[in-house]
């Protein structure tokens, strides 16, 4: 078994145990962690299961299908955490499709769904919210991420309710939730989509979205959201794959 140990410099912050957004090389932005390097991280922070999220293929810099196809023949486990390889796969349009076949997709683990520009051009908060839908409906659709940016504005009421019937996580992402991040309008819009989450019922996913090693499981400023609007705990969703 490889050394788990790591230069990294680990703090007393409290890590979650799954993480499901994370992102490697393959996803470009200049991180140069590797799979390995990830779990290796994950294995030092007593996690339990760590997912493999990189950019689909429409994002700049980010690897080619063959990469994603690829993802099936990965190990499953390393240094003790379990493995899920999934995309955070763009949206392309109003009609919800998304940037990587369905034949690669259904050998995945899961699929995250997101709105980056300038791959989506934003439409109203119900052309918007009507993309995510129709997205959704894919059967390794599990998650919808940082839906937080008021670039691409959504009705949170609509969104949160046909995602619970769909069985789709909501994701409270905590890298939306940075004093720096380059989204817009997060934390107002993370309080609206908690709200609908918690009139509905709805479970949410608590997720990372690290670039690398540095920020796999840390859910510090998500939990610090969750605490001060009194969330119910019972809707933090513990999704294993």
């Amino acid at each position: 078994m490889d050394n788990i140990t790591s230069t990294t410099n680990i703090t007393e912050k409290s890590y979650q145990k799954i993480d499901l957004h994370t992102h490697t090389c393959a996803s470009g932005h200049g991180t140069k962690d590797s799979i390995t390097d990830l779990a290796r991280e994950a294995a030092k922070r007593s996690m339990e299961i760590l997912g493999i999220s990189d950019h689909g293929p429409a994002s700049a810099g980010s690897a080619g299908l063959s990469y994603f196809r690829s993802l099936f023949l990965c190990e499953r486990s390393r240094f003790g955490v379990a493995l899920r390889y999934g995309a955070e796969a763009n949206i392309l349009d109003a009609q919800g499709n998304l940037d990587i076949p369905d034949d690669i997709l259904e050998k995945l683990d899961y699929c995250i769904i997101s709105m980056h520009r300038p791959i989506y051009v934003s439409g109203s908060a119900a052309e918007n919210t009507k993309a995510y839908i129709r997205a959704m409906r894919h059967p390794k659709v599990k998650i919808i991420g940082h839906c937080d940016d008021s670039r691409f504005p959504v009705d949170y009421t609509e969104l949160v309710r046909c995602a619970l019937s769909l069985g789709v996580l909501p994701e409270l992402n905590n890298v939306s939730l940075l004093q720096n991040s380059y989204r817009v309008n997060c934390r107002e819009n993370a309080i609206l989509l908690l709200r609908a989450c918690e009139v509905s019922s709805c479970p949410i996913l608590l997720s990372s979205d690290s670039h690398g090693r540095e920020h796999i499981g840390d859910m510090t400023e998500a939990k610090k959201l969750i605490e001060e609007i009194r969330f119910p705990k019972s809707l933090l969703s513990r999704l294993r794959l």
